[in-house]
């Protein structure tokens, strides 16, 4: 296997489990609080990159004692887009949040263009039109079957937006500190900080009465986490940004074929999707501009 092979492949990983992530904590948030949620997987995390880096790399562990002051902020940024994010899919739905907190890729190219000076292409200029006339018509064609429920979609939408923008603020103070510093050891503090800052929110109460089956959920948000990230790291790791980008930011897709056939079979135990074939084209609009905004034009090879 190539290594450009081995990059998609963990690329694809990551775009799996950030499919059934949405789906998962909206089956969770039935039995469990969403700030415990969020704790819980970031706790999770910590413990078992933790645990590893002890026993193969214990000098990264330093970093817990005297962090960078871009690692905290990023740390409170990707601490909010958790619970933005897990709020968002509370008041709405697994396919809404999945979707709309794509915006965060395209809020981090955007800024990039604007900090980094980085030019922005044609493509990257059409690219932020379609996304935003696809979310005008998405949004558009989502409240006309939210009755009764519009005040509830639109927390959950701005709640969303607000977790998007916190990942945006995340993603770029970790372009600035990668250069420094390990992605293991930022992660380290990524995931530890936020545990400790919810911790004081938790209500232990209701998880001692849990059934395995809840446990099991439980763990695999925790799972998802650590697994998600150190898969997209080994993607990056292999191969270029822009394929693994592309590939990530379709895993909305992911969502909505899934919580289709849930609808479908009309299951007791998730709530099903209401979409029309104008929101769903709303939908394809979105993804279609994310994947302008964030695909970059191969360079040229030059024969000499």
């Amino acid at each position: 296997m190539t290594n450009n092979q081995k990059g998609i492949s963990y690329a694809v990983v990551t775009a799996f489990f950030w499919g059934f992530l949405a789906i998962f904590l909206k089956i969770a948030v039935q039995e469990v609080a969403p700030q415990t949620i969020v704790w819980f997987r970031f706790a999770v995390a910590f413990v078992l990159l933790a645990g590893w880096q002890l026993v193969r790399h214990p000098q990264r562990m330093r970093i817990l004692v005297r962090p960078p002051l871009l690692l905290v902020f990023a740390a409170m940024a990707l601490s909010w887009n958790y619970l933005g994010f897990m709020l968002g899919i509370h008041y709405t739905t697994p396919s809404n949040a999945q979707l709309i907190i794509q915006t965060g890729p395209i809020l981090l190219a955007l800024a990039s263009v604007v900090l980094f000076k980085e030019k922005i292409r044609k493509l990257q200029l059409i690219g932020f039109i379609v996304a935003s006339i696809g979310f005008v018509f998405f949004y558009s064609q989502q409240i006309k079957l939210m009755i009764g429920q519009e005040g509830n979609y639109n927390l959950g939408i701005l709640l969303t937006l607000s977790g998007a923008m916190a990942w945006s603020v995340y993603a770029i103070l970790q372009k600035r500190l990668v250069l420094t510093h390990s992605t293991a050891s930022l992660n380290l503090f990524l995931f530890g900080f936020p545990a400790l800052i919810y911790f004081p929110f938790v209500d232990f109460a209701p998880l001692l009465q849990l059934s395995w089956i809840w446990w099991a959920i439980l763990i695999f948000l925790g799972l998802n986490t650590l697994i998600a990230y150190g898969s997209l790291a080994q993607a990056l790791k292999y191969t270029q940004a822009n394929k693994v980008s592309i590939i990530i930011i379709l895993n909305p897709m992911i969502t909505f074929i899934v919580m289709g056939i849930l609808t479908d079979m009309e299951v007791s135990w998730i709530d099903g999707e209401q979409f029309s074939l104008l929101s769903l084209l709303g939908a394809i609009i979105i993804l279609c501009g994310a994947v302008l905004v964030v695909g970059r034009k191969k360079r040229q090879a030059t024969h000499k």
